[in-house]
């Protein structure tokens, strides 16, 4: 009898207690892992779930940004494959550049890497303006390029000085072809001075000036 109640000790002693330091481990971390409270943790290592959501979150931020800033710009200009002596010509002045087509496609094409393409658009949309007549066609097409790259607002907006944007404000009053002319010769001098000595040096212009030159040598 009393051997038997020792036993029946013993088995109680071992119900109360746990079945092992792993097994109460074991129930501790999957108790954490459905508390799904990282944030709070104070190691915020780089596997941690929120900062995955975050980054996610961040990127879409991104991607949005882009969306809008590329949003109806219109396709580069329709024109045939540029020649050698044209794409030399670039070299030799701005001007020569933006008065072709392809010239100007070449270029737009690097502004967009430096995202400033807008100033490509806003040139061409200032000289698209200048071939209209129709009184309410041209009042129309100025207020668009003023929403799209002059006000303050628009992801497109290019950098013009305040005297500029006065003379722009005082025109639209009344607007005519050249509404935009003072700030058209800005953005173009803008590019000449920046923008251009970049191209002259980027990968676009070199590549594309030695795919013609091996052209040339085969033929």
């Amino acid at each position: 009898p009393m051997g038997s109640e020792r036993t029946e000790m013993r088995k109680r002693q071992m119900a109360a207690t746990p079945e092992s330091p792993g097994a109460a481990q074991a129930q501790l971390s999957t108790g954490n892992r459905g508390s799904n409270a990282c944030c709070f943790c104070w190691c915020c290592c780089c596997s941690c779930s929120c900062l995955t959501v975050r980054n996610q979150e961040e990127e879409r931020a991104r991607r949005t940004s882009h969306e809008l800033q590329t949003e109806g710009i219109p396709n580069c200009e329709e024109s045939p494959a540029p020649t050698l002596e044209e794409v030399n010509a670039w070299a030799q002045s701005f001007d020569k550049l933006m008065l072709t087509p392809a010239g100007r496609n070449a270029f737009r094409e690097f502004l967009r890497t430096e995202f400033s393409e807008e100033n490509m658009l806003f040139w061409m949309a200032c000289e698209e303006l200048k071939q209209e007549s129709n009184k309410s066609v041209i009042e129309e097409k100025a207020r668009l390029i003023y929403e799209d790259y002059i006000s303050i607002l628009s992801p497109k907006e290019v950098s013009l000085d305040s005297r500029v944007r006065e003379v722009i404000n005082r025109n639209m009053l009344e607007p005519s072809q050249h509404t935009f002319d003072d700030a058209q010769l800005q953005i173009y001098t803008l590019m000449h001075r920046d923008s251009y000595p970049r191209f002259m040096n980027s990968a676009i212009y070199k590549d594309l000036l030695q795919s013609l030159s091996e052209k040339s040598i085969e033929a």
